[in-house]
């Protein structure tokens, strides 16, 4: 084992999961051997932590969640939050006024207290993508549906009764790289945007967050509580929104099926695919057997 990588930092979706949004044994056995050989090991993920707890309780982590892109870090079992940053009341307004204005639907995450919860107002007609998250996450969360997803007549009215934790928009790349433009020019620097990027699906997903919020500054205030270093930390990676956390890290992999700009970076390492059980590849070769 590598007695330099103390806390091991994973992306969710196309990086542990695989395409078909299942985790691969190999990933499985692996993370439970670096976790047995003391490594700390959390997943630092884009999903609301409600659409992520699962997972962290399937493969039993002994560290908290880092979600909502770096917003919340929470533990899976015990509903224990570690940290969170929120967005002030006017500053999700203003979010809410600037998306609407161009065109989006606006899902904001709320609640960090408990399992949190997500609330919309409207989904266009032609809204596809958010169409499908819905009822994708309506039937994950089976009874606790009504709890997990809330419809309101105006976002507006609701946000004062809650704690927003982030804002996100979803559609087509087309449409969502002139909106995230828009949102950028009018936001500017009182907020982090990131956008998660999935060209062959032409899905593009817009984070809004604290401007003081990231996956980079979560894995960041993870590694600060346990007295560890950047070069304590090993991140794995596939995406923009993975960028900053695999930059803080002392050893930053990015899976085989990473954007092509993220491949081409020499100062982050390659694993195989996700369909190729990348992680489990990763972990042997920098933690178990480096």
């Amino acid at each position: 084992m590598s007695k330099n990588i103390k806390l091991l930092a994973l992306d969710l979706d196309g990086t542990v999961l695989d395409s078909r949004g299942q985790i691969p044994e190999e990933n499985r056995i692996a993370i439970r051997n670096a976790e047995n050989a003391g490594v700390l090991v959390t997943i630092a993920t884009g999903r609301r932590f409600r659409d992520a707890r699962h997972i962290g309780q399937e493969l039993e982590l002994n560290a908290p969640l880092v979600t909502h892109n770096g917003a919340l870090l929470k533990f899976a079992d015990t509903l224990e939050t570690v940290d969170v940053s929120l967005l002030e009341t006017d500053v999700a307004l203003e979010i809410v006024r600037v998306g609407k204005k161009y065109g989006g639907d606006a899902l904001v995450s709320a609640d960090p207290v408990g399992k949190g919860t997500m609330i919309y107002d409207r989904i266009s007609d032609d809204n596809v993508p958010l169409q499908r998250y819905i009822q994708w996450a309506e039937k994950m969360h089976g009874p606790e549906a009504h709890e997990a997803v809330h419809h309101v007549s105006s976002l507006e009215a609701a946000l004062s009764d809650h704690a927003v934790i982030h804002i996100s928009f979803s559609g087509g790349c087309a449409a969502m790289k002139e909106l995230e433009g828009f949102l950028r020019r009018e936001l500017g620097e009182t907020v982090t945007l990131l956008a998660t990027i999935y060209p062959k699906l032409d899905f593009t997903l817009l984070d809004i967050l604290p401007h003081h919020a990231s996956k980079g500054i979560g894995v960041r205030r993870l590694a600060e509580l346990n007295n560890l270093t950047s070069e304590n930390i090993m991140v794995i990676g596939d995406n923009f929104n993975d960028i900053e956390m695999l930059e803080f890290a002392g050893t930053p992999v990015v899976m085989g099926n990473a954007d092509p700009t993220l491949l081409e970076r020499d100062e982050f390492h390659i694993t195989a695919s996700n369909d190729e059980h990348g992680v489990a590849s990763a972990i042997e070769r920098f933690i178990l057997r480096p």
